[in-house]
């Protein structure tokens, strides 16, 4: 699942007294490798070398600019209609275009309790997740500029030793460039540990990266995976370079020089001194709620706290700031005379880094990229959390700025579609009718057509589990000549472009690309370039796992049943090595029940997602692997002893033939299934 976010504290002299508490957690003694390290950066000062300011952007030739009237209407109108159809209670939107705020709108609801507070775009603080992550990557390439920290070094050398990346049996280090494009290699963890519902349970930046260590599963700068976990290092190296806490560096470097005064990284928690200092009440009291439609109606969820992963998701802002943060990218790092980085990572923030794909672009040191119509692109990023979402897109040859943040996670449509929809309004092409379908792909349908399981997931453990079943997809052809990509999140219609395997979305303008070995699609890559999906093999599809899944159920009730059945029966005939392997066999159907039964309580919980993050894996599922594996244990078991139970005794004693071909044939369906559930790490409650 991939984590919002969006800016920094700072404001008020107050605000910045009670924000500038340091913890030792959070800024550690160098260790003596990094001395000289350290010492570098304590003889440079903070801020770069200052250079004349940019003059303020004047509109770009060829470009007319927004008419605010008719901008305002349409987006009303694309909003209004989102909030009824989708359930949406707030909306926080701002709209800039050559240094200038052409729309800044609120709409909806921040609060419901204790009275309905409606969202003020001045003053309402929405939660933005990933779009912290530009923040991150900002404060990255100032260290950059300054000499501190190199993209092309191990990142190692800029952490402190214990959260350094370990070898894992891999030989090229991470570099800082491969955090910045999404391709350290890291598999992705989030259940349970990416967000806290209880601000006891916050923990110190260092101590949650030591304690949450992903597995490395790709070769560095290879695999395109989004790594919530990499930006966090990136941060760390941050604090560990300029020995402050991430917070307090984004507040010296970026929101306080752009007087972006309501937008913070701090969660509003109760003071720890193991921890940064909390945000402030008068920025907490303004915290938009995030909301959960049951059907009913719409409920509020808890607080998701962030601080232990700032860096990738832990900025609330307002409209009014984020277009100041705009209006600054836009102008190539400056604003009212406040240079925040120079020319060289203004171009850095529009120029790919790496492309997965011919047909794919990738980060642009750390923006993401955003096709739109009329073969433009923005770069930018999106945001998510349980309850918010947010979109936040720069089209330098349009000179155009789009935010927009919801606090309801059914938001995502419209945050995704907003940008897009007004440059094709302004802009063009006007819509054109969806694409035929294409004779050649129906021709070539099998080299497509199949299973793929995402590359962002976990490796191991229950929540290997989640990833292989809910980032899943299956590929196919329509008889129209269309290709369909089905998933948890619906069914999207793609066309080819020529025959390389590059396609472009049906009734859009998002690219994608198949990578091919020798005419068949083994993988593919979505736009953005840090997102990636693998064909899976002739095992892994989710046939073997919902089928075998079935028939150990039915054996397992079968059993049961049977044993009732035998029970009234007076003349029943067994050798004493059949009773004991039938009570083996037994007991592993009552255990499969058991298993199926907690699962699907589980299961009944997945409506509302935030249940699954917070209470991950909770005593229902653990309780399904447990019993899933002893189970398992026990079918091992019955496998080794099934000769002795063909071979029985004197023939009047034994089992009849059919009574050992049906013990027979559940025993290799309990086995079957005991190895697929092995494979997808179902059966390890140990390690959720």
């Amino acid at each position: 699942m991939r984590l919002l976010s969006r800016a920094v504290a700072a404001a008020a002299l107050v605000c910045l007294a009670g924000l500038s508490t340091v913890s030792s957690a959070q800024a550690p003694a160098p260790s003596p490798v990094a001395a000289p390290l350290v010492a570098r950066a304590a003889a440079r000062p903070a801020a770069l070398v200052p250079t004349p300011p940019t003059p303020p952007p004047v509109a770009i030739p060829g470009v007319p600019p927004l008419p605010a009237p008719e901008l305002e209407a349409f987006v009303d109108g694309v909003i209004r209609d989102a909030m009824s159809a989708n359930q949406i209670p707030g909306v926080t939107v701002s709209v800039v275009q050559n240094g200038q705020t052409v729309l800044k709108k609120g709409y909806g609801f921040a609060r419901l309790e204790p009275t309905a507070r409606p969202v003020d775009p001045d003053r309402t603080l929405f939660r933005v997740a990933s779009i912290s992550k530009t923040f991150t990557w900002i404060a990255l390439m100032r260290e950059v500029e300054a000499g501190r920290i190199r993209l092309d070094s191990p990142v190692n050398l800029y952490l402190p030793e214990q959260v350094q990346v370990r070898d894992q049996g891999f030989t090229t280090p991470v570099r800082v460039r491969d955090l910045m494009s999404h391709t350290p290699g890291f598999e992705d963890r989030a259940l349970g540990q990416l967000f806290e519902r209880d601000p006891a349970r916050v923990r110190p930046q260092l101590v949650y990266l030591r304690q949450e260590r992903p597995r490395r599963v790709f070769e560095p700068g290879t695999t395109p995976s989004y790594s919530n976990y990499g930006v966090n290092l990136a941060g760390a190296a941050l604090a560990y370079v300029s020995q402050q806490p991430f917070e307090r560096i984004i507040e010296r470097d970026i929101t306080g020089p752009l007087g972006m005064s309501r937008t913070t990284f701090r969660d509003p928690y109760p003071a720890r001194p193991d921890l940064p200092a909390p945000m402030p009440a008068a920025l907490a009291a303004d915290v938009a709620d995030g909301f959960f439609w049951t059907g009913a109606g719409w409920r509020k969820r808890p607080y998701e706290f962030t601080s232990h992963g700032a860096p990738a998701g832990g900025a609330s802002t307002t409209s009014a700031d984020m277009a100041r943060y705009m209006t600054m990218v836009l102008n190539g790092g400056t604003l009212d005379g406040a240079v925040i980085y120079g020319p060289r990572t203004a171009e850095a923030f529009r120029t790919p880094q790496w492309r997965p794909h011919p047909g794919i672009a990738g980060p642009a040191h750390g923006f993401l990229p955003f096709p739109l119509p009329g073969g433009r692109t923005g770069w930018g990023h999106d945001g998510v959390l349980l309850s918010f979402r947010s979109s936040m897109i720069l089209v330098p040859e349009l000179g155009l700025g789009v935010f927009i943040a919801t606090n309801a996670e059914s938001g995502e449509r419209l945050t995704s579609q907003l940008a897009g929809r007004i440059v094709q309004r302004f802009y063009g092409p006007a819509p054109s009718l969806p694409e035929p379908g294409s004779q050649w792909l129906k021709a070539n349908a099998s080299a497509f057509e199949g299973q793929y399981v995402a590359n962002r997931r976990s490796f191991h453990g229950l929540e290997k589990l989640i990833g292989l079943v809910d980032g899943r997809v299956q590929v196919r052809v329509s008889d129209a000549g269309v290709l369909l990509i089905s998933g948890r999140s619906g069914t999207s219609r793609w066309v080819p472009v020529g025959t390389g395997g590059q396609f472009r979305q049906a009734d859009g303008w998002r690219p994608l690309a198949f990578e091919m070995k020798n005419g068949r699609a083994v993988g593919y890559f979505t736009a953005g370039g840090v997102g990636g999906f693998q064909r899976v093999g002739l095992f892994g599809g989710m046939g073997w796992f919902s089928n075998l899944g079935l028939l150990t159920l039915i054996a397992a009730m079968a059993t049961v049943a049977g044993v009732g059945l035998r029970m009234r029966l007076r003349d029943y005939r067994e050798t004493p090595m059949q009773r004991r392997v039938s009570l083996v066999q037994t007991t592993q159907s009552v255990l499969w029940l058991v298993a199926a039964g907690a699962a699907g309580v589980w299961l009944g919980k997945t409506g509302d997602i935030a249940a699954i993050f917070f209470d991950w894996p909770g005593v229902w599922l653990l309780t399904a692997s447990s019993c899933a594996l002893v189970a398992a244990i026990l079918s091992a078991a019955n496998l080794v002893l099934l000769p002795l139970v063909w071979r029985g005794g004197r023939r009047v004693d034994s089992w009849t033939l059919g009574r050992k071909l049906r013990f027979t044939a559940t025993a290799i369906f309990f086995a079957a299934f005991s190895v697929v559930l092995a494979i997808w790490g179902a059966i390890y409650p140990w390690a959720s």
